[in-house]
């Protein structure tokens, strides 16, 4: 006979709210035979199918059923059951081992699992068997304060019982192979929690998701096949840092509306190629429930957003970027994330993923939780995430979101309402050390990444290396020159010779970190207005005063990054609801921008100087930094061979005749880029693509020659070839 079962036992595994169904369903050996428990409620009959033969089970409670195998070895099967007319044939989710092994939860529980979502979440498998192949998804979740958990889906007609997960002891988590579930299944979660009540929660770890506002979760098994191995063998010799970089920041929904991942890989490849850009960086695609957010209050950290595709569609996506020679940036969002109560929130009934603290685990102002950063299994949840999106979406590199809020435990708090670290101070240590984590186990997992902070504060060392005590980034936001910069060219160009140094003094700090220059998103939102509405004067003032911007901004050390629609110079502000204003390009004007981007990032590509030296301050050198009185700018880009390309910026707004500009050596000098040439929509003026520089000593220089510098334009030149 069995071992028999207390009756309340059977009937809390029948309702799927015992933490062990394992312990009673599924077989067991005894003396003489095999005893199998299935749980099959309202059914007529069920006979359990083996090579051998079959045996009818006896009901034996709450739809539990009862069946004996002779002999000791537990053999391979399958389960018949009848409802009244009805017949059906299934497999036995309680007689598989379970999926992860000692060395998984070993590594789960200490944080170092960096392949978490190959053991966590949902996973295709298929298993050999005598009685034919079984394919079917293991389940598996972390949720160590849960009393049970099930799964419920599409399978189960969302009625979880007859699919409770086991607990995998004191790792907290809790899995369940589930035969016959495949790819294009919608799942959740669904939480007994400690005071009763069950919860339907979509899984953390989910690698797919339905379409918002719909809020499961969707098994997926990969089918595509890359073709990048030539990007990611020559990205894996470079070092982005050293490398051109201009970057086309990129909001999927709106770049233009309508457009899926792989239209997108057409028609945003095509056009990124032409503008000559380097790298896109897309807001977030992680998926999102609402689209106002733009991708940065994130639910599926693991999924990219269903609105425009599947997973597989996005890997297309950046295959095709990559195959034109384009890199691809993702924004990335670990400093916090929504309170939807389907989500990560309260996962388990208890603060899990945010910080069970108020003052350290909620962002009052934004209406989110904060991660516990020294929660050793939300870390690896978090960093397993970056290294996720790197290697399985071939991804080029993560830009991450808001890192000064993670920093600092009074970011946006007043007295009273944070708590000091252990030594007294604001920093947010768990945070720092995660921050620190995360970039070196992105580097040491992808060679040739890159990792970029956005970050506004002053915090040291944000692009030292870990070793030195830095948080480990490759790149830093320069939110100074942006600031700076942007408030500079609102003035009136009459104004301007009275903030003069304000767009200078980023030189004074231009190699403490390595930094990109963002024009991005934040920039052209909020009331903000366009980067047009910055800038005063007329139609061709405005567009003028871009032109030289952007000049400034190439030439500028750092890297590069503009948002999508200020490369033409659109006029509203941005919306993630519209398209946007690509009938501006009927304007000459702004077409004439465009082209003048396309024309700097050709120039800045083929010309070492402007990008060789970017974090070395001998790459950079003052002709002029004072000239106050003409509005003008004048510097020198060296690459690491010595060689030169002066840079002149007019921000006045008249045209400045005979203006005498000290050079490092005298002879010809060819004019690369004229921002004022009629093509780009401007008034001409110019140098008939050469300047002849006499020895003649000027500014501490061995040389100097007279130029024509146009109003609210730049000029490069570069030393002639012979």
């Amino acid at each position: 006979m069995p071992k028999r079962i207390d009756t309340s036992l059977l009937a809390e595994v029948a309702a799927g709210a015992n933490h062990e169904p394992h312990a009673v369903l599924g077989p067991h050996v005894g003396s003489k035979s095999v005893w199998v428990r299935l749980l099959r409620p309202f059914a007529t009959t069920v006979v359990v199918r083996t090579l051998d033969g079959t045996y009818e089970a006896e009901h034996e409670q709450d739809g539990v059923w009862l069946a004996e195998i002779p002999g000791t070895d537990v053999p391979d099967y399958r389960v018949d059951v009848t409802y009244g007319a009805d017949s059906y044939s299934s497999d036995d989710p309680y007689r598989f081992l379970p999926t992860l092994g000692e060395l998984d939860l070993h590594l789960i529980t200490e944080g170092r699992h960096e392949r978490l979502w190959d053991v966590l979440g949902a996973n295709v498998k298929r298993f050999e068997s005598v009685m034919g192949e079984v394919t079917g998804t293991a389940f598996s979740v972390w949720a160590p304060n849960a009393r049970a958990v099930r799964v419920v889906g599409d399978f189960n007609m969302w009625q979880g019982a007859s699919h409770a997960m086991r607990s995998l002891g004191s790792s907290g988590v809790w899995e369940l192979f589930i035969p016959g579930v495949g790819a294009g299944t919608a799942y959740k979660f669904e939480i007994l929690e400690r005071d009763g009540g069950w919860k339907q929660k979509a899984d953390p770890m989910a690698r797919q998701t339905e379409v918002p506002p719909r809020t499961a979760s969707v098994v997926s098994e990969s089918a595509f096949v890359w073709s990048d191995d030539e990007w990611l063998e020559r990205r894996s010799k470079s070092a982005p840092h050293a490398d051109a970089m201009s970057v086309y920041e990129v909001h999927l929904g709106s770049w233009r509306q309508g457009l899926s991942y792989r239209d997108l890989a057409r028609e945003l490849t095509d056009y990124v190629s032409e503008m000559g850009f380097t790298h896109v960086e897309f807001m977030p695609v992680m998926e999102h429930p609402f689209g106002g957010s733009w991708g940065y209050q994130v639910t599926s950290y693991y999924a990219t957003t269903a609105r425009f595709g599947s997973p597989d569609d996005f890997r297309y996506l950046v295959d095709t970027l990559h195959a034109a020679g384009i890199g691809v940036i993702l924004d990335w969002v670990p400093g916090h994330f929504p309170k939807d109560e389907w989500a990560l929130a309260r996962f388990d009934g208890t603060p899990l993923y945010e910080h069970a603290d108020p003052l350290k685990g909620e962002h009052v102002d934004w209406g989110t939780y904060i991660f516990d950063y020294g929660r050793s299994e939300v870390r690896n949840f978090l960093v397993a995430n970056a290294v996720y999106w790197l290697n399985e979406f071939h991804a080029d590199g993560l830009r991450v979101d808001a890192v000064a809020s993670m920093l600092y435990l009074d970011y946006s708090r007043e007295e009273g309402q944070w708590r000091p670290n252990v030594y007294g101070g604001r920093e947010n240590l768990d945070a720092i050390s995660f921050l620190q984590e995360a970039n070196a186990t992105a580097y040491k997992n992808s060679a040739g990444v890159v990792m970029i902070a956005e970050e506004s504060t002053a915090f040291p060392g944000v692009t030292a290396s870990t070793e030195h005590g830095g948080l480990g980034f490759g790149l830093k936001w320069n939110m100074g020159w942006m600031n700076d910069t942007l408030r500079y060219i609102g003035e009136e160009p009459v104004h301007r010779m009275y903030h003069h140094h304000s767009v200078t003094f980023s030189l004074v700090y231009a190699f403490s970190e390595q930094f990109m220059l963002p024009i991005s998103h934040d920039e052209v939102v909020h009331g903000k207005g366009s980067i047009m509405d910055r800038v005063k004067g007329d139609h061709w003032q405005k567009i003028a005063n871009l032109r030289a911007l952007y000049a400034f901004m190439w030439t500028h050390p750092g890297k590069q990054l503009l948002f999508m629609g200020c490369e033409f110079g659109q006029y509203a502000e941005w919306s993630e609801g519209r398209s946007l204003d690509w009938w501006h390009l009927d304007d000459g004007l702004h077409a004439g921008l465009r082209n003048l981007v396309r024309d700097l990032n050709a120039v800045y590509k083929a010309n070492a100087p402007l990008w060789q030296r970017d974090v070395d301050p001998a790459g950079f050198q003052w002709i002029d930094a004072d000239d106050a009185g003409h509005n003008v700018l004048s510097y020198i880009r060296y690459d690491n061979a010595g060689d030169p390309v002066v840079v002149v910026v007019n921000f006045a707004g008249t045209p400045h005749e005979g203006y005498r500009l000290a050079l490092p050596r005298a002879g010809r000098w060819d004019e690369i880029m004229n921002t004022d040439a009629e093509i780009y929509g401007g008034s001409g003026v110019g140098n008939m693509g050469s300047v002849e520089a006499d020895p003649f000593e000027y500014h501490g220089f061995p040389a100097s020659a007279t130029l024509r510098v146009p109003p609210l334009g730049a000029v490069f030149l570069r030393p002639a070839a012979n």
